[in-house]
């Protein structure tokens, strides 16, 4: 059952609509600022991101501390009804603080510290950098705690890098050592370093990887990029203890980066209140639009699920375009309101921007704004901007709720690493990212909720559980992935998964390893093939599943033996011609399936199919969808909120059915048919 959370902060129980805002940039001209409030109320904007970059000036000289601009601001968007997502300035330091104290420059793997410039390359070890940035921090909540536009603290800015310098050389020797219990021979045998004679015999011999150092030891690699998450997290709790003594009601957050492969956002969504996001897809690109957006829509669903279903923020996206992508092309009519809404489909409480006002100079000068170097309202993307606020205005009802799939896939960042750093079966298009959302892209498509978890999530909510290529199982995880086929759940995995446990140490007896057991197959050898190779697999009985009689199989096939498990199709040719393709065991009241191929799409999309209407899994609406059109689904228990968006430019028809729907936009009651214009769309209410 779907339940209603409370809005991000209840000081405002709307939708935030609003963008990253520089006014410091226009300290000389502020009357700029006069005009901003302006235009502010005639986008339909509500809230600002102020600050994250103004430490030089809010504390032009070390102690010396201006706070008047940044007064005056916080005064103007209270007079005008908006609020402020108050930032802490730790993303881009000021020279005087990286001169007098260069230790906060960090140090790149290559060991060679930077000089200052940039920005989001600071030492998260330093004592120094986390004792600044806790004083300024302080400042910021003393001062504002009780200022009527406070509503959320932006915590730095992306946090991301990693630094190599001593003091990090030895905050990492100490997490090793709380790790591996202070034994180094644990370590050692974790990590496998009698391969090459590695063995350490001083905690003081090990070194982070470098590309002139150790880059060959994985289970170092794979710690490596623990600690960076962990240090991560470390300075990101130290500036948030000032924020949290001061301000307790307000609630924090960090901008994470999608599918940034850096840091482990599992573990760092535990500590943040709300989870946001920065998103900016290349739309109008290489792939047609909807399936752009499919791939947006499970990274939607990632920052909805790492908090298990509690509203998110989109707290960047462009009003445009970029101007750091390979192609800055414009978004085409349509599309801004689309995108904005699909994140609001997926769970997001906000639209926000990067960002309101065009910079005058410097590196992102030309970045999409909503408003342009001319400085005025008369501009398309303004108007399109507009547009996105006052569609949600309509949706205060769609504030707090969420929605509880039936489906999970699972996407786990440390089997990412792992699986990255393994050297076979292939060295480029291991695709572990594009591989599980293909497989999610068959339920995007029908309008089947799903969320996107990793390993050590509770699995026994779900109907479906998906595992794509489960290259790393951690302890424990098997054994909840049996108990949960066991009482029911469908489990469905593939090739390449159960090869090495949490040190990236391959099981021994058999892959996939803890999960042989539970699929029922030994996996004996996988054929990596060219691009050219193409196998196909031959369905036993594929009309029983509402499958085509053959599929192509590309790029990797596993190699398998049925040992409880029922086969369903074979290899058509090459020397593992009749050979295990698809198999089934059941287990307890469930069943696992185990795909030992790769395929280009038709076979998930067939076998999903099946699977939707097998399982009766909850849809946003019954109804066939077009291609390039999807259905999403928010509920607070008493109404369901569907979002029927169109990724494709021509325009395409729905039909709703008998059941009757409110048009949140229009207070239409609609029925039967229903057309999206392209990249059109429609939010209908349901009641339950």
């Amino acid at each position: 059952m779907e339940k209603k959370y409370s809005p991000i902060n209840p000081k405002c129980p709307h939708f935030l609509h609003g963008a990253d805002y520089n006014p410091d940039q226009w300290m000389s001209t502020p009357e700029v600022w006069d005009e901003d409030m302006r235009l502010m109320k005639l986008a339909n904007c509500n809230v600002m991101s102020v600050g994250i970059f103004s430490w030089a000036s809010l504390e032009p000289e070390e102690g010396k501390f201006e706070f008047g601009w940044l007064d005056t601001i916080m005064d103007k968007l209270a007079e005008n009804d908006a609020y402020a997502v108050l930032a802490t300035p730790s993303g881009a330091r000021p020279a005087w603080l990286a001169a007098k104290y260069p230790e906060v420059l960090r140090v790149n793997a290559d060991r060679v510290r930077i000089l200052f410039g940039a920005r989001h390359n600071h030492c998260y070890t330093s004592p120094v950098y986390r004792e600044k940035t806790r004083i300024i921090n302080q400042k910021l909540a003393e001062r504002y705690k009780d200022h009527p536009a406070l509503l959320v603290w932006h915590v730095s800015n992306e946090y991301g890098g990693e630094c190599h310098c001593e003091l990090c050389q030895e905050a990492f020797r100490e997490w090793l050592k709380q790790k591996y219990d202070g034994d180094l021979d644990k370590l050692n045998h974790a990590w496998w370093t009698a391969f090459w004679s590695h063995t350490y015999t001083d905690w003081s011999q090990i070194q982070s990887p470098a590309p002139h150092g150790e880059t060959s030891i994985h289970g170092l690699n794979l710690d490596w990029k623990r600690f960076v998450t962990h240090q991560t997290i470390e300075f990101f709790k130290n500036e948030i203890a000032p924020l949290k003594e001061i301000t307790p009601d307000v609630p924090v957050t960090a901008n994470f980066m999608g599918l940034y492969p850096g840091l482990n956002y599992w573990k760092f969504a535990k500590e943040v209140d709300v989870v946001s996001w920065d998103s900016y897809p290349a739309w109008h690109g290489r792939e047609p639009d909807w399936e752009l957006a499919s791939k947006i829509g499970f990274v939607h669903d990632i920052n909805r699920s790492l908090k298990d279903g509690k509203p998110f923020m989109l707290m960047e996206s462009t009003p445009s375009m970029t101007n750091w992508q390979e192609v800055a092309k414009l978004k085409r009519p349509g599309m801004h309101l689309l995108s904005s809404i699909q994140a609001v489909a997926h769970g997001s409480d906000t639209v926000q921007y990067f960002q309101w006002r065009k910079s005058r100079g410097s590196s992102e000068k030309f970045h999409g704004a909503v408003v342009d170097h001319c400085g005025h309202e008369n501009t398309r993307v303004f108007r399109d901007v507009a547009e996105v606020g006052k569609v949600l205005k309509k949706l205060d009802p769609v504030v707090g709720s969420t929605v509880k799939p039936d489906v999970a896939v699972i996407y786990d960042w440390e089997n990412y690493w792992a699986m990255e750093d393994a050297q076979g079966p292939r060295r480029e298009k291991k695709d572990y990212q594009l591989t599980c959302q293909m497989h999610y892209r068959p339920f995007w498509k029908r309008g089947v909720p799903v969320d996107v978890i990793d390993m050590d999530c509770d699995f026994s909510g779900y109907k479906l559980l998906i595992a794509p290529m489960l290259y790393m199982v951690r302890p424990g995880v098997a054994e909840r992935i049996e108990k949960f086929v066991e009482n029911g759940g469908i489990f469905i995995t593939t090739y390449w998964s159960g090869i090495v446990d949490e040190n990236d140490l391959c099981f021994l007896g058999g892959f996939p390893g803890p999960l042989r057991k539970v699929t029922g197959i030994w996996s004996e050898e996988i054929d990596a093939l060219y691009e050219h190779d193409i196998n196909h697999v031959v369905l036993k009985d594929g009309s029983s599943l509402g499958l085509k009689n053959e599929y192509e199989a590309r790029e990797l096939c596993d190699l398998i033996h049925a040992e409880t498990a029922r086969v369903l199709a074979t290899y058509k040719s090459d020397f593992y011609a009749g050979r295990p393709a698809f198999t089934v065991n059941s287990f307890g009241k469930g069943k696992a399936y185990y795909i030992a191929f790769r395929n280009n799409d038709d076979f998930l999309d067939d076998f999903y199919s099946w699977l939707i209407n097998d399982l009766s899994l909850k849809r946003a609406i019954c109804a066939e969808l077009p291609e390039g059109v999807t259905a999403q689904l928010r509920s607070d228990g008493e109404r369901n909120f569907v979002f029927i968006l169109n990724f494709a430019p021509e325009e395409r028809s729905v039909d709703l059915g008998s059941k009757e729907y409110l048009d949140m936009l229009t207070n239409e009651q609609l029925t039967g048919y229903i057309t999206l214009k392209g990249y059109g769309i429609k939010i209908l209410q349901e009641f339950l």
